[in-house]
């Protein structure tokens, strides 16, 4: 498990990343299961993930940060990176960010794909 902490903080809310890779919805839940034994990130306001299985199929949860999901799952498939799960945690920090908490997502994905190169 790669893991990013601390990778944007805006108005209060915290953000990390993690990933890994996964072949199966089963090893997703896993990877998930794995990541909130951490008391820190069980307790999060959000684990948004998304995963592109090798044949195509796309797995996602926005985990009630609404469309987050789909922003890191459009970014899996323009990078062509398959069969690996990226979740996005936040924890709110008290003022909500509208549109700015999917550049936060997007800034998360980014700076955890310049990691795995």
């Amino acid at each position: 498990m790669l893991q990013l902490t601390n990778v944007v903080t805006d108005r209060g809310s915290k953000y990390a990343v993690s990933g890994g890779k996964v072949t199966s919805r089963k090893e997703a839940d896993a990877f998930l299961k794995e990541l909130k034994r951490s008391k820190k990130f069980a307790k999060a306001t959000h684990n948004t993930w998304a995963v592109l299985m090798d044949d195509g199929t796309p797995l996602k949860s926005d985990d009630g940060e609404s469309g987050a999901g789909l922003v890191i799952l459009r970014m899996l498939e323009r990078e062509e990176l398959k069969d690996h799960i990226v979740v996005v945690t936040r924890w709110y920090g008290g003022t909500k960010l509208g549109g700015d908490r999917f550049r936060r997502v997007q800034d998360c994905v980014r700076a955890y794909l310049e990691a795995l190169t």
